[in-house]
């Protein structure tokens, strides 16, 4: 079993990630970088916890992790991104946190399949993704998807996800989410 690594080492681990790959794009008219800080300042204004705030700019981490490329979705590659940033977050973070990432694509899923005009609302490079990702959900998905104790935070968190794609907004920076990330990976080693 390998070690949690220290809050402070895992802090600088993912500001170095998004200082490295902060900039790239994954279709959105925003970077990595602006669709993080975006998704996380629409969490802390709606009031959500913590872990919810750290799961809105850490889920896609995944995205910059994954070896496929810029443009796996437009070569027909689903990456399976929620579950690349599920799976490195763990190391640190607890299940508050990395589950609602995890199941963000299933929200999306769920979303397009019991409300029709929430799929005219999506983004092109959403609507490309959710075709790669299985489409709507089948009844049985749904109901299963909502059995799972973190699904109404990966709705919150879906609505966040949404929000965070406006190109030029004006949001705090990476840094200011560092005590707020620390506490979270104290708290999850102290579990």
């Amino acid at each position: 079993m390998t070690s949690r690594p220290t809050a402070d080492a895992f802090v600088a681990e993912l500001a170095d990630l998004f200082a490295q790959l902060g900039n790239l794009h994954y279709g959105e008219d925003v970077s990595q970088l602006e669709h993080a800080l975006q998704t996380a300042h629409h969490a802390k204004v709606d009031g959500a916890p913590p872990a919810l705030v750290a799961a809105a700019l850490l889920h896609d981490v995944g995205h910059m992790m994954q070896k496929a490329g810029e443009n796996a979705a437009d070569r027909g590659i689903d990456t399976r991104h929620e579950h690349i940033s599920a799976g490195y977050l763990a190391r640190a973070f607890g299940p508050e946190v990395t589950e609602p990432i995890r199941l963000h694509v299933a929200a999306k899923r769920y979303r397009v399949a019991v409300d029709p005009a929430y799929h005219e609302r999506l983004s092109k490079a959403s609507l490309q993704s959710l075709a790669l990702q299985g489409g709507p959900m089948s009844p049985d998905e749904v109901e299963t998807f909502l059995a799972d104790p973190a699904a109404q935070a990966a709705l919150r968190l879906r609505g966040y996800d949404e929000a965070g794609k406006a190109p030029e907004a004006e949001v705090a920076g990476f840094e200011t989410y560092h005590d707020l990330l620390r506490d979270l990976i104290d708290r999850a080693r102290r579990a």
